[in-house]
C-alpha cells in the first residue's frame, strides 16, 4: 500500500518545499493525498485510440496468479513520498490542462517507480490517448508484470505490440491469451485475423499466424487465420491449401468458401463463380454464399442470372430490404418496370433507410413509361436531403419537355439551396434546359453571370466552355478550359474537350493529340476519351489506328456520337457495309442525334 512517509528533518529550503507540497495537496483535496484512493478506479480516458482487442477474454472471478482471494491484484508497499506525490499531481494536472503527452510521461515514470498495477493501468490508458505507442507498451508491460492475472492488461499489451508491428514480441503474449481461463481460441483467432489486417508486414503476420495455429491443427478458425494471412501476403497456393483443410474440418462454413473464392478470383472470375455455384448445389440455404454469387453475376454483367439469384434470396428472406432493393434495381436495368415498381413500393412500407431514394427511382420508372403526371408526383414527394435537388431537376426537365420551359426555370429558381454546390447544380440544370430549347446564347449568359461570383468553380468553367463551343466562340472555350486545367490539373475531361474541339476543326492537330493523350493517361478506361483519340488520329490521316480506338470505344459504349465517328472512318476506309450497320444500330436508339444526322447528311448527299 502507498502511505504518507513520516516527516524528515532537512534544511530550510527542504522544509519550505514540503510546506508548499502540503499546501498544493490541501488545495487539490483530501482525495489526492491518498494515491490508493485515486488509482483504485482511474478516471476514464477517451477510448478512441484504444488498440483493437486481439483476443477477447472475460476476467475470471476466481483468484488468479498474483491476485488475492477477492481477485484484486496484490499491491506493493510504497511510501507516499513528496516526489511520488508531486509526480502524481503533475501527471493529473497536466492531463486536466490538456497536456496529455506530459501526463503520459509522468505516469509512465511513476508506474516504473511504484510498480503499482493501478498506476500502471492509468499510465497505459493516458499514453494510448496521447498516441504515445512506445510509452503505452512500456506501461502495459509494467501493468501485466504487476498484475499477471489481469486479462485486460494482457489484451492491451498484445494489441499494442501487434498494432506497432512488433509481431515477434507480441507472440508469447498472444499464446498466453489463447490459453487463459475463459478464453475461446476459435473466436480468438477470428478476432486476431481482423486485427492484423492493417499491419503492413504481411510476411510477418503469416509467420505469426502459422506459429500460433501450430498448437491448434484441428481448429478450423486457426487454419482459416493462416489462410487469410497467406492470402494477404500473396501466397495464394498456401492460402488455397489451408482453406481446403478448413473445409475438410467444417464443410458448410461459409467464410472459408468465400476466402477460397477470393483466391480463385485472382486467377479466373469464371472459376470463382463456378465455386460459388458448386457450394450452393450442396448447401442451397447458404445465404451469404448466394448473396455473393448474385453480386458476382452482377459484376460480370449477367443481369438476368443475377436477378434470378436475388429473387431466390427474396423468396427466402421476403423482408430483407437489401435484397428487395437489389431486385428492384436489376429489374430497372432489365427494363422490367412492373417488377421494379412492385419491389420499390414494398420498400416504402418497410423500414428502409432512404425512402427519398425510392421515390426518386419510382419517378424515373414512371418517366421511362411516359407517365408524366405520376413521375411529377413522385419527384414532388422527395423531401429535402441528398435526393432533393436531383429530384427537382428531373421535375423541371419534365415540365420543359411538356413545353413549359418558363415554368421549369421558375421551379428551379424558387427552390433555394443550402450550399454553394447546390446553387451550382441548379444553375447548370437551368442552363441545360435552355440548351435543350436551342437557346444557347441565353444559357451561355446565365453561366457567365454565375462565374462572376464564383470565377474558379470547376463545373461552371467546364459548362461555360461547352456553351462557348455551341455559339462558335472557340477563344472563350479555350481560355475557360485552360483556366480549368490550371485549377484542376487532374481534370481529364478538360484536356479531352479542348483536344477534341481542336481536332474536330482540324486545328493544331499535334497539340490536340497531346491534350487527348494527357486525358487518356488520367482516365484510360473512359470510352469518350478513347473516341476522341480515334477522332484525332482520323483527322491526322492514320485510319488503321483511328479504327482501332473507335472500335474499342463503340464496343465499350454504343453511344450515338461514337457510332457516328466509327461509321465515318469505316466509310472513308472503304468498309461501307460495316459503316451502314453501325449507323443503323445507333439510329434506331437515337434517331435525332445531331452529330449522327450531320454525318449522314455530309457523307451521303
Amino acid at each position: 500500500m502507498i502511505r504518507r512517509s513520516p516527516a524528515k528533518k532537512g534544511n530550510a529550503r527542504t522544509s519550505r518545499m514540503s510546506d508548499g507540497v502540503a499546501r498544493v495537496c490541501a488545495a487539490a483535496g483530501i482525495a489526492l493525498l491518498v494515491l490508493a484512493g485515486c488509482a483504485e478506479r482511474p478516471a476514464k480516458v477517451a477510448p478512441a485510440d484504444d488498440p483493437q482487442t486481439v483476443v477477447q477474454v472475460e476476467e475470471d472471478d476466481s483468484a488468479a496468479p498474483g491476485r488475492r482471494a477477492d481477485n484484486r491484484p496484490e499491491l506493493p508497499f510504497n511510501e507516499l513520498t513528496d516526489n511520488i506525490l508531486y509526480e502524481f499531481l503533475l501527471a493529473e494536472i497536466a492531463g486536466q490542462r490538456g497536456n496529455v503527452a506530459m501526463s503520459a510521461e509522468a505516469y509512465a515514470d511513476l508506474a516504473k517507480r511504484t510498480r503499482d498495477p493501478r498506476v500502471a493501468r492509468r499510465a497505459t490508458e493516458v499514453a494510448i490517448y496521447a498516441r504515445q505507442t512506445d510509452t503505452a507498451i512500456e506501461s502495459a508491460k509494467v501493468w501485466h508484470e504487476t498484475d499477471p492475472g489481469s486479462a485486460r492488461a494482457l489484451q492491451l499489451l498484445a494489441g499494442l505490440l501487434v498494432n506497432a508491428s512488433r509481431l515477434e514480441e507480441a507472440r508469447p503474449y498472444l499464446q498466453k491469451l489463447l490459453t487463459l481461463p475463459g478464453a475461446n481460441p476459435a473466436e480468438g483467432f477470428l478476432q486476431l485475423g481482423r486485427t492484423v489486417t492493417n499491419v503492413q508486414d504481411r510476411a510477418g503476420v503469416l509467420r505469426l499466424m502459422q506459429t500460433l495455429a501450430a498448437d491448434y491443427p484441428k481448429l478450423p478458425q486457426a487454419r482459416y487465420a493462416v489462410a487469410q494471412a497467406a492470402f494477404n501476403a500473396g501466397e495464394d497456393a498456401l492460402a488455397l491449401s489451408e482453406v481446403l483443410e478448413v473445409q475438410n474440418l467444417r464443410p458448410d462454413w461459409e467464410p472459408a468458401v468465400l476466402l477460397e473464392v477470393q483466391v480463385l478470383q485472382r486467377k479466373s472470375a469464371d472459376e470463382a463463380l463456378k465455386r460459388l455455384a458448386r457450394h450452393l448445389e450442396k448447401f442451397p440455404n447458404s445465404r451469404d454464399i448466394r448473396l455473393n454469387y448474385a453480386r458476382a453475376l452482377l459484376t460480370d454483367k449477367r443481369f438476368p442470372a443475377a436477378r434470378a439469384e436475388f429473387q431466390k434470396l427474396l423468396d427466402d428472406f421476403p423482408t430483407n430490404t437489401e435484397v428487395i432493393f437489389a431486385v428492384a434495381l436489376l429489374s430497372m436495368q432489365l427494363q422490367d418496370y412492373r417488377l421494379a415498381e412492385d419491389n420499390l413500393r414494398r420498400l416504402l412500407d418497410l423500414d428502409y433507410r432512404d425512402k427519398n431514394q425510392i421515390r426518386l427511382y419510382l419517378g424515373q420508372i414512371a418517366e421511362e413509361q411516359d407517365k408524366v403526371s405520376e413521375a411529377l408526383r413522385w419527384y414532388a414527394e422527395v423531401d429535402r436531403g441528398d435526393q432533393f435537388i436531383p429530384a427537382q431537376i428531373r421535375y423541371a426537365n419534365l415540365l420543359s419537355k411538356q413545353g413549359k420551359l418558363e415554368d421549369a426555370r421558375e421551379h428551379l429558381k424558387k427552390l433555394g439551396s443550402a450550399s454553394a454546390q447546390q446553387r451550382v447544380q441548379l444553375i447548370l440544370a437551368e442552363a441545360q434546359l435552355l440548351r435543350d430549347a436551342r437557346r444557347e446564347k441565353e444559357a451561355f449568359q446565365l453561366v457567365e453571370q454565375a462565374l462572376g461570383s464564383q470565377p474558379d468553380q470547376p463545373e461552371l468553367l467546364y459548362d461555360h466552355a461547352m456553351l462557348a463551343e455551341r455559339i462558335d466562340r472557340l477563344d472563350i472555350l479555350e481560355s475557360s478550359l485552360r483556366k480549368l486545367i490550371a485549377i484542376r490539373p487532374d481534370h481529364a475531361h478538360a484536356y479531352n474537350a479542348l483536344g477534341y474541339s481542336l481536332a474536330d476543326r482540324s486545328l493544331r492537330l499535334p497539340e490536340a493529340r497531346e491534350l487527348i493523350e494527357k486525358a487518356l493517361k488520367l482516365a484510360p478506361d473512359d470510352f469518350f476519351i478513347i473516341d476522341s483519340m480515334g477522332w484525332v488520329l482520323y483527322r491526322m490521316g492514320n485510319l488503321p489506328e483511328a479504327l482501332k480506338h473507335l472500335r474499342k470505344a463503340y464496343a465499350g459504349r454504343a453511344d450515338a456520337e461514337i457510332g457516328a465517328h466509327l461509321g465515318e472512318v469505316l466509310w472513308m476506309a472503304g468498309e461501307r457495309a460495316e459503316a451502314e450497320k453501325v449507323w443503323r444500330e445507333v439510329s434506331e436508339k437515337n434517331p435525332k442525334n445531331e452529330t449522327l444526322l450531320k454525318t449522314l447528311q455530309r457523307l451521303k448527299q
